[in-house]
């Protein structure tokens, strides 16, 4: 098993510290661990994701089940954040999306570019900022340098960033596809090496006769797929995406299986408001008592 890397394992300078502190121990379940709320699905998907519950389209749905929920953090583009996040500023902590793309385009050769700045997110008050990267794409040069300068500003003033590391491209699509072990514990490995200090990734779907041939023969666990990951993480807080809506009961389990290797939380968008309000809320809190008992 791997252990979740400590503070100290992270060589935070005080600001980094402070944020993610707040984010960890002073709100969400509290014990060092982070449940955020995404709503950067609307840029990403569009209107599509909000159909299945239309009261759950007005950003003020998240932005009240991230606070009555108690999560760590919300995360979303600068747009939602100057028109919704004021009235919650102090109430609930802001991750600040950085880049976005829609999915209108094919992503062969996928790249976020910027929505907003550091300087926003100074701005605003946010605890962190989120970053997309594309791992394996034939833009990833693009990509990297795109991050490299977000990454030089963000931890110049002291602020967290968190990657989204997400294996894309028809390179990865060649090789395994974007949710096998190899292409997540690869995008996991490079979040780390280009300056990460959290790293969000998908839960792995194990391996395929498409993967290297290192992975193909293979026999791993759910379990050992995790510990993978968080090896290739290293001393970066690695939380993990809900995906799609699915099961909620097979959902819990993964998250248990990943704090039980050394995950440091989750971060569920769809699975959390893409149900009625106060089913929003009862299963956060099922997930919260998951991550108090890690």
């Amino acid at each position: 098993m791997v252990q979740r890397p400590t503070f100290d394992d992270l060589s935070l300078d005080a600001g980094r510290r402070t944020r993610l502190h707040r984010m960890m121990y002073e709100h969400g379940p509290g014990n060092g661990t982070l449940m955020i709320l995404p709503i950067d699905q609307g840029l990403e998907h569009g209107p599509i994701d909000f159909l299945s519950n239309p009261d759950s389209e007005h950003p003020l749905y998240q932005f009240e089940l991230a606070l009555k929920g108690n999560f760590s953090g919300i995360a979303c583009h600068i747009g939602l954040a100057e028109k919704y996040y004021p009235k919650y500023a102090g109430k609930v902590p802001l991750v600040l999306k950085l880049n976005g793309k829609t999915s209108i385009v094919p992503s062969d050769a996928a790249l976020s570019t910027c929505t907003g700045t550091v300087q926003d997110a100074i701005r605003l008050g946010a605890s962190a900022v989120g970053y997309t990267l594309f791992v394996g794409s034939p833009r990833q040069d693009e990509d990297i340098a795109q991050l490299a300068a977000i990454r030089e500003e963000a931890h110049a003033f002291g602020i967290p960033l968190i990657i989204w590391a997400y294996p894309r491209g028809k390179f990865i699509d060649e090789k395994g596809g974007a949710k096998s072990l190899y292409a997540v514990t690869y995008a996991a490995r490079v979040a780390q090496e280009v300056g990460a200090d959290v790293i969000k990734v998908n839960f792995p779907e194990g391996v395929n006769e498409y993967c290297p041939d290192a992975y193909k023969k293979m026999k791993v666990s759910f379990k050992d797929q995790i510990n993978h990951i968080m090896r290739a993480a290293g001393h970066s807080l690695v939380i993990f995406a809900g995906g799609s809506k699915g099961n909620d009961d097979e959902l819990l389990g993964k998250l248990n299986d990943a704090m039980e290797a050394g995950a440091t939380g989750v971060i569920f968008g769809r699975n959390m408001w893409q149900r009625p309000f106060d089913d929003g809320l009862k299963f956060a809190e099922n997930i919260s008592q998951i991550l108090k008992k890690f």
